[in-house]
């Protein structure tokens, strides 16, 4: 069994309250009655249980698993403190949504409801057969739980060079062109170190597009977290020599930085991310 708890607003504060009048409201009365005492609610039975504490919705909303630390009823409300599991990576909405009948969860307006329902579903047999694995976590950069790729996205890495400023223009036209607006880490200052906002861009990017010229150890070591990523990565160069060994199975576009080479790359670039895209 789990105790299922859903609310309007997200689960962030640590504690939460839930009015006694919806403490059961979509459980089987079978169920319910196990938790029922003389007096009220078992409240310490229930907090026994695993948790899935839900935001109301069926999309991109974040649930998450933990436990009831402590709880008790106060004029008409359950007043509880609540502990998010470390251990158990969050879900989206739109999974459980998916798979609402074998979490016992039939009724559409259930995800749109304040309540607090008992489920006689084994909640972490669910997730070991449909949730996914937690990221591994890095130790020099952070990457977030769950991916959130911006689908108009593309960036660049390339060396931070006045000499690559105008091929940094025609990488952005090529992006333009195919639907995206592309950006490069000097662009934003979200983070107080530079890497932090590398990672970020590459992890929210639709396409990355790598300059490997001059064999910039900075482009290399991006390159790769983007392809640990999963992300669409396009790899660019003046110098076919300047291709990591590693790399070089994989195709290439190489240029002229000049007038005329920069507008072959924007349109060799334009073509591959219309491609990439399903254009």
């Amino acid at each position: 069994m789990f105790n299922l708890i859903m609310r309007s607003v997200p689960w962030n504060t640590g504690n939460e309250t839930m009015e006694v009048g919806r403490v059961f409201e979509y459980t089987e009365d079978s169920v319910a009655d196990q938790f029922r005492t003389a007096d009220g609610i078992d409240l310490d039975s229930l907090a026994r249980l695993p948790c899935l504490f839900m935001q109301e919705g069926t999309g991109d909303e974040i649930a998450y698993v933990g436990s009831i630390i402590r709880a008790r009823i106060v004029n008409g409300e359950v007043r509880f403190e609540y502990a998010i599991d470390p251990d158990v990576a969050p879900l989206r909405n739109i999974l459980i949504y998916a798979n609402r009948h074998s979490l016992d969860m039939p009724r559409d307006f259930e995800f749109s409801r304040n309540h607090w329902a008992v489920k006689e579903v084994d909640l972490y047999r669910f997730l070991l057969r449909n949730a996914q694995p937690r990221r591994q976590r890095p130790t020099v950069f952070r990457i977030e739980d769950h991916e959130n790729i911006e689908p108009t996205l593309a960036s660049a890495m390339m060396p931070f060079d006045a000499g690559f400023n105008e091929v940094y223009g025609a990488i952005q036209l090529a992006a333009e062109n195919a639907g995206l607006y592309c950006r490069r880490a000097d662009d934003i200052w979200e983070n107080p170190a530079i890497i932090q906002d590398v990672v970020s861009l590459i992890d929210r990017s639709r396409v990355v597009i790598c300059d490997c010229t001059g064999r910039n150890p900075n482009v290399f070591y991006e390159a790769g977290i983007a392809h640990a990523l999963g992300r669409e990565v396009i790899l660019v160069t003046q110098n076919e020599g300047d291709i990591p060994f590693d790399l070089r199975h994989l195709r290439y576009v190489r240029y002229l930085n000049n007038a005329e080479g920069r507008a072959a790359l924007s349109a060799a670039l334009q073509g591959r991310m219309q491609t990439i895209l399903g254009h």
